[in-house]
């Protein structure tokens, strides 16, 4: 064997030497590795501002001015009531209004009177009967509530009263009938707009979650 072929032998085993060395010492990668961060990365990115915990209740925002005297009521509300939602209230406060209004229209207030104060609920059946002894009937069809919006709101600290005005405009049919069910006011086919500014009032923090009507205007 010839000095050049031996050479080339001793150098190949010399190469294997030094990779199964690196090899121990390095380990083996196998697909994608990231490399390592640098110990010396530069500073977090970190936001520039302060977090601000708190801030005012959307859920009194949306519906009246932040820091209003209604605001503070509603919030007061609240604070007495921690499960109160004004949103949840004025949502309910829709179906109360169709319901009130049309037990009206129909003459029988027996199944909304929970929902009435004494003096509305005196007011209402004395145009009920009023209505009945001149022989007319009304009837309506209630089509929608097109808008709610929260006037204003009151509390007593020393009662834990809260009041809430709302502001509806409603949607309807009526007419009006003698006691011949002939129509003498109104159109069965045309949808008049109403507008009613109601208040209603609740002891904060009672066992009753239910609302009263104590005033209606427009």
């Amino acid at each position: 064997m010839s000095s050049s072929i031996i050479q080339l032998l001793v150098l190949a085993g010399i190469a294997v030497f030094l990779i199964l060395r690196l090899r121990s010492v390095l380990g083996t990668r196998e697909g994608f590795e990231k490399p390592p961060e640098s110990p010396t990365a530069g500073p977090s990115r970190r936001p520039e501002f302060d977090v601000i915990e708190g801030g005012p209740d959307l859920d009194i925002a949306d519906h009246v001015d932040d820091g209003s005297v209604s605001a503070k009521a509603l919030a007061a509300m609240k604070m007495a009531e921690p499960g109160f939602n004004v949103g949840t209230f004025l949502e309910g406060s829709k179906g109360a209004y169709e319901m009130i209004l049309m037990a009206f229209e129909n003459g029988d207030l027996s199944e909304v009177e929970g929902f009435l104060s004494d003096d509305l609920r005196e007011a209402f059946q004395s145009v009920i009967d009023e209505r009945n002894e001149k022989g007319l009937t009304i009837s309506a069809e209630f089509v929608g509530v097109r808008e709610v919006i929260l006037k204003e709101a009151e509390f007593d600290r020393g009662t834990s009263e809260g009041e809430v005005t709302v502001r509806f405009l409603a949607e309807l049919t009526s007419v009006v009938k003698n006691a011949e069910g002939e129509i003498i006011e109104g159109d069965p086919t045309e949808i008049k707009r109403q507008k009613d500014i109601w208040t209603f009032a609740r002891t904060m923090g009672a066992d009753d979650p239910n609302w009263q009507l104590v005033a209606t205007g427009e």
